[in-house]
């Protein structure tokens, strides 16, 4: 479905004119958090599915599919003692559910930036562009010149809403660039990443984009497109400094630790880059690091939004859990999606039910898999222990052992279609663990995104749109249906 194509004209101006004259949010400099534990059952969702909403809260787990959802639960009940099958993630308490097809326009199988122009637009487009429609060939600088397909946040803006944004991955990788960006090549993250030829046509890359935005919180990674070699980056200009250019411009504040973000002033934008490409995984993160988690990232994003008299719209990346899938490693993409649950429930109890509409779903799914018969409350990032007495399909298992394959060696319950862990030759005995890469069939050198259906999970006004099968554009609409803005 391909509609509502339109030319940038006086949107950009009129959404410049309406931040110019935004109240900023204003409230209490102190913040808890967490609350319980990560992917807990206690954040229930209120269902306050009727009425038009004031804020609209995205949660993009970027490559949560539901076997990765399903994977994830069962982690999170195993971390707290349970057997897991039975746990709950904190958005599987919401009442409105979704199935949502993910192809782009010329793919099957879709990519992040095609899936989150759809989510971000209300339309689908082909792979690897950012918010231009599907008739303009990527990589075509000239052809998408004056040419973006309509964004929720540029409608947020004349409507006087504050716009925010989080993620884990960089602030110009696809998913976050879809706020705010237009480009007929998702790779154009820095000047430096667009051939001369493009850039002589006129095309700015997406750091240049969002710095020019009129966003109230941006908070991620990625601060080498935005700088030159002088302070380690990647822009053609060894002095390039675009943080510091904002800030002198804008009178914001750009921060680069968890400290400095909760200091910043309440009454100014904040923009937050914490690393020098993507955040670090939460397993991985060394003790007393200065980048924030999604969570306190996603906290301090409705902290500052929430007092806004006219709302806000935020969009919230898990941008992580698809790089761990990329890698091989089942994992990094689960711990990844606890943490992803565990912003959704600080979201869900720090706002008004009545009044925020909150949206979960995914971009596109992962060639990733469970499998193999484990009993009940077999460790998930372990090998296939059979329930009972064994196997009868399999050699072994009988002694409460692993389950043997026909080459007399185990296997894991996780496990990939293709990707870096791909067998050669003789199998080796899996690894098992939160850092064990799973073993797949196909030798790719990463893994790749999966084209089933992905889920959407809704609560609050305007979820009851949230049911059957549905496109992907259509998450758009219904966001733009909650605030009141139909066509």
């Amino acid at each position: 479905m391909i509609r509502r194509t339109a030319r940038i004209s006086s949107r950009w101006a009129t959404a410049l004119a309406a931040i110019a004259a935004l109240p900023l949010a204003a409230c209490s400099n102190t913040t808890n958090y967490y609350g319980a534990e990560p992917g807990v059952q206690s954040a229930q969702a209120s269902d306050a599915s009727g009425g038009r909403a004031k804020n609209v809260i995205l949660f993009v787990g970027d490559g949560m599919g539901i076997s990765t959802i399903t994977a994830a639960r069962i982690l999170a009940g195993q971390r707290q003692g349970q057997t897991g099958e039975e746990y709950r993630l904190s958005f599987e308490t919401f009442d409105n559910v979704a199935l949502v097809k993910t192809y782009n326009t010329d793919a099957q199988v879709a990519d992040s930036a095609g899936t989150a122009s759809a989510l971000n637009t209300g339309s689908k487009t082909r792979i690897g562009v950012i918010n231009t429609p599907p008739e303009i060939p990527r990589g075509d600088c000239a052809a998408s010149q004056g040419r973006v397909l309509p964004r929720i946040a540029d409608e947020a803006l004349m409507h006087g809403k504050a716009v925010g944004i989080v993620t884990t991955t960089r602030l110009t990788h696809a998913t976050p660039a879809a706020v705010y960006g237009l480009s007929p090549d998702r790779d154009w993250e820095a000047d430096s990443d667009i051939p001369a030829a493009m850039r002589a046509a006129g095309c700015p890359d997406l750091a240049q984009q969002l710095v020019a935005f009129p966003f109230t919180v941006a908070l991620g990674g990625g601060v080498g497109k935005f700088v030159g070699s002088a302070k380690g980056g990647s822009r053609i200009d060894a002095a390039a400094d675009l943080p510091g250019e904002w800030s002198a411009r804008t009178g914001g504040t750009y921060v680069t630790d968890t400290d400095a973000m909760r200091r910043a002033s309440l009454d100014k934008p904040v923009l937050g880059l914490f690393a020098r490409s993507h955040l670090e995984y939460m397993e991985n993160r060394a003790p007393g690091t200065g980048e924030p988690t999604l969570t306190e990232m996603t906290a301090e994003s409705i902290r500052r939004l929430s007092d806004d008299p006219d709302g806000y719209y935020l969009m919230v990346e898990g941008g992580r859990i698809d790089h761990g899938h990329h890698a091989g490693q089942a994992g990094l993409a689960l711990t990844e999606t606890i943490e992803f649950a565990r912003a959704i429930q600080y979201a869900v109890e720090n706002t008004d039910p009545a009044e925020t509409l909150i949206l979960v779903t995914a971009d596109h799914s992962h060639v990733f898999t469970m499998a193999g018969y484990p009993k009940r409350g077999n460790p998930i990032l372990g090998l296939v222990t059979p329930p009972g007495d064994g196997d009868e399909d399999h050699i072994g298992g009988a002694d409460g052992s692993p389950v043997l394959a026909a080459d007399g060696k185990p296997y894991s319950t996780l496990s990939y279609a293709n990707g870096p862990g791909a067998v050669r030759g003789e199998r080796p005995e899996p690894g098992t663990g939160v850092q064990a890469r799973q073993q797949s069939l196909i030798p790719l050198g990463s893994e790749t995104h999966g084209g089933e259906d992905v889920a959407l999970f809704g609560t609050g006004p305007g979820a009851q749109r949230v049911h059957g099968v549905i496109e992907q554009n259509v998450v758009a609409d219904i966001m733009r249906a909650a605030f009141g803005w139909e066509d």
